[in-house]
């Protein structure tokens, strides 16, 4: 049986979305399943609208031009790539919180970046986490 992770994913933010990134292609790597819950400013950064979008960034936003400097010249995918290439590879399932997708008015999953599959309450959420080996919030 497959060993699953479960992430909250709260941020909007760029890097933290790159991170996300790698630690879900590192899951996948290891055989285990993933249960994303993109909850309210994650689910602003999954909006159609902001596709290719790098203006949010969490830690060190002084620091922004040379992050996406090093980004590039290291030929790192963006963080949308990332998730795209995770669930490809691998047992990958992406869920909209409804509340989050109403305040950004992304009732539809038609409104969101084509990575969701779902658009769900927070009950699912935490039974997921119910039957979880990792969780993170993120």
């Amino acid at each position: 049986m497959a060993k699953k992770m479960t992430i909250a994913l709260y941020t909007g933010s760029f890097d933290k979305l790159t991170a996300t990134g790698v630690i879900i292609n590192g899951a996948v790597a290891d055989d285990m399943d993933v249960e994303i819950y993109v909850l309210m400013m994650g689910a602003n950064a999954f909006k159609k609208e902001n596709i290719g979008k790098m203006e949010n960034m969490a830690e060190l936003a002084d620091k922004k031009d040379e992050f996406i400097a090093s980004l590039e010249r290291l030929k790192i995918p963006t963080w949308m790539d990332f998730f795209k290439q995770a669930k490809e590879a691998g047992n990958v399932k992406i869920r909209i919180c409804g509340l989050a997708g109403k305040i950004w008015n992304g009732t539809e999953l038609e409104h969101f970046n084509g990575l969701p599959e779902d658009i769900c309450g927070i009950g699912e959420y935490i039974a997921s986490t119910q039957t979880a080996d990792v969780n993170l919030f993120i």
